[in-house]
C-alpha cells in the first residue's frame, strides 16, 4: 500500500507584489553603488524605531511601508528624487491601483 503525503504549495515570500518590487529596487540600488547595505540597515532601523515598531515583524504591510519610506527619504536626501516627485508618483500608483479590476495587472497611465 502506497501512501501519498499531502504536498502543499510553498507560502509566498512576499505578501504583495509591491513588497517584492520595493525590495528588489533597494537591492538593485545597493548593487549599483547608490548606497552601502550597512547604511541602508542603519536608516531602515531608524525608521522602524521612529514608528515604534520594536517587535519582530513578519514582512507585513507595516514593515514594507517603513521600507518604502526609508527608500524614498534616502533618495530625496541623495538628490536622486525630489519629495514632490515621489508624492506625485505615489498618487499615480494609488489611482492606478484603485481603478484596476481585482486580479488584473496595475499599470500607470501616461
Amino acid at each position: 500500500m502506497s501512501s501519498c503525503a499531502e504536498v502543499s504549495a510553498p507560502e509566498p515570500v512576499f505578501a504583495e507584489p509591491w513588497h517584492a518590487q520595493v525590495f528588489a529596487l533597494t537591492v538593485h540600488l545597493n548593487e549599483a553603488g547608490q548606497f552601502s547595505w550597512a547604511d541602508w540597515v542603519q536608516r531602515f532601523s531608524a525608521t522602524l524605531k521612529r514608528h515604534g515598531l520594536d517587535r519582530d515583524l513578519d514582512g507585513g504591510e507595516d514593515y514594507f511601508r517603513a521600507w518604502l519610506e526609508t527608500l524614498e527619504s534616502y533618495l530625496a536626501e541623495d538628490g536622486a528624487v525630489a519629495p514632490a516627485e515621489a508624492e506625485q508618483m505615489r498618487k499615480r500608483w494609488e489611482e492606478a491601483y484603485l481603478t484596476t479590476p481585482h486580479g488584473a495587472p496595475v499599470h500607470l497611465s501616461e
